[in-house]
């Protein structure tokens, strides 16, 4: 599904190899593509592929693939890859130029790590070239616990580092995505706040705490 990054070399099954499909066929835009990928699909194969762990089609020669993978300051959890500081204190540097690279740095790890999970068969999460990263959250309030994630509390500066994290991940070709970003948290950013709101503070109604008790 992923048409735009992915470097996987998959073929249909043989009944239909006299034919190369349009989705796999390059001379298409990646729009075509996967309209013509999406046509194919079942009910049952188009909801396997809309969550975190999308499953394969054999039929169709689409893989599994695993959507969740970080990069927040370097690959998580996919082998050895080099650690940069956290974005609190990329962000202290006050240097996009310098985020640029660093991001650039890390997709090209992320490249190599993905292709060597691939040689090994390894398609679990964290594997992929999909990195939910970087963070954008402003930082509000030190009781949340998790700032160091970010670029801090000024919106500007945050939007100038995310900026530069983004385009040093994805890369300049014109046609691919070297690796693909996902800015976070901001589909549930009000959630957060509200989180450390409950948690944190007093001034709350007596029918609230005693709920609070009785649960």
């Amino acid at each position: 599904m992923f048409i735009g990054c992915s470097s996987g070399n998959t073929r249909p099954s043989e009944e239909n190899a006299a034919e190369v499909p349009v989705y796999l066929d390059t001379n298409y835009s990646f729009r075509e593509r996967a309209a013509d990928l999406v046509s194919r699909m079942t009910l049952e194969e188009k909801v396997s592929q809309m969550c975190t762990d999308a499953d394969s089609i054999p039929r169709l020669g689409v893989p599994a693939y695993r959507w969740w993978s970080e990069c927040l300051h370097g690959i998580a959890r996919n082998g050895n890859a080099t650690v940069f500081p956290m974005p609190i204190g990329l962000a202290a540097t006050f240097d996009d130029a310098l985020v640029h690279e660093v991001a650039d740095a890390i997709s090209t790890e992320g490249r190599v790590l993905f292709e060597m999970a691939r040689k090994r068969g390894n398609l679990s999460k964290y594997t992929g070239l999909t990195y939910y990263s970087p963070s954008i959250n402003i930082f509000r309030d030190p009781r949340w616990g998790r700032g160091q994630e970010t670029y801090g509390e000024d919106p500007f500066l945050t939007s100038t580092m995310g900026v530069a994290y983004v385009k040093g991940l994805q890369g300049d070709d014109p046609k691919y995505l070297k690796v693909a970003a996902c800015a976070k948290h901001y589909a549930a950013y009000k959630m957060v706040l509200q989180y450390y709101r409950r948690r944190y503070v007093s001034d709350i109604s007596p029918r609230f705490q005693g709920i609070g008790k009785r649960s």
